[in-house]
């Protein structure tokens, strides 16, 4: 991975929502955007593909006048078509692997690992930037069940090389420990967009992670 992205991997991860109205998302997005967001991943998981590759247009654009790296969520074909800065995708080392191969070295590659340092270790080893660990708390959004650790955090950052992302009924109460614990990036979703102030609630969010 070039190392023009290593300061980003480390901050409030913005997330979007399954949101249909284009409009609403980018507005939401530039008020986090303004509050503090190192990582933006464009996440949708019932967009269609017309409405997926009008949306990720926008938020490039967005993300790109704020120098933010932009993400997109499982869609390797659209990272590499809209020369987005990196791609997430689900935790096997065998995808990973893959997906390197396709995206170049370049390019930032996350990988979900849940509650499993072996899935961690497997990421890295095969060409992860980061690793993503969760859930933590209930969310929202993600269905699955709550049984992360929160001492995975620390075991990571003795053993691990790459960065890690907490996911998972973020809050900036609940994920400052975890913080504390080593995380490097605390990924958003609901606490960010459901806001009712989106730009504060970023900024407070950035606060942690302020030395």
């Amino acid at each position: 991975m070039s190392n023009k992205y290593a300061s980003s991997l480390k901050g409030l991860y913005l997330v979007t929502p399954d949101w249909d109205d284009t409009r609403k998302l980018l507005e939401i997005t530039e008020l986090a955007l303004k509050g503090g967001v190192s990582l933006l991943q464009y996440r949708h998981k019932t967009a269609d593909a017309a409405q997926r590759q009008e949306q990720a247009e926008c938020l490039l654009a967005l993300a790109r006048s704020y120098k933010v790296p932009f993400i997109i969520n499982d869609f390797v074909d659209l990272c590499l078509s809209l020369d987005a800065d990196g791609i997430h995708v689900g935790g096997t080392d065998t995808a990973v692997t893959e997906v390197r191969k396709q995206i170049g070295p370049d390019k930032i590659l996350g990988s979900s690992c849940y509650g499993s340092l072996e899935l961690a270790h497997a990421a890295q080893t095969a060409g992860a930037s980061y690793v993503a660990f969760g859930g933590f708390y209930p969310s929202k959004v993600k269905k699955y069940p709550v049984t992360t650790p929160a001492t995975i955090v620390t075991d990571w950052k003795q053993q691990g090389t790459v960065p890690s992302v907490v996911i998972g009924g973020m809050t900036r109460e609940n994920s400052a420990p975890l913080v504390g614990n080593g995380a490097d990036m605390v990924a958003a979703i609901s606490s960010i967009y459901l806001a009712g102030d989106p730009q504060a609630a970023a900024r407070a969010f950035g606060t942690l992670f302020a030395k």
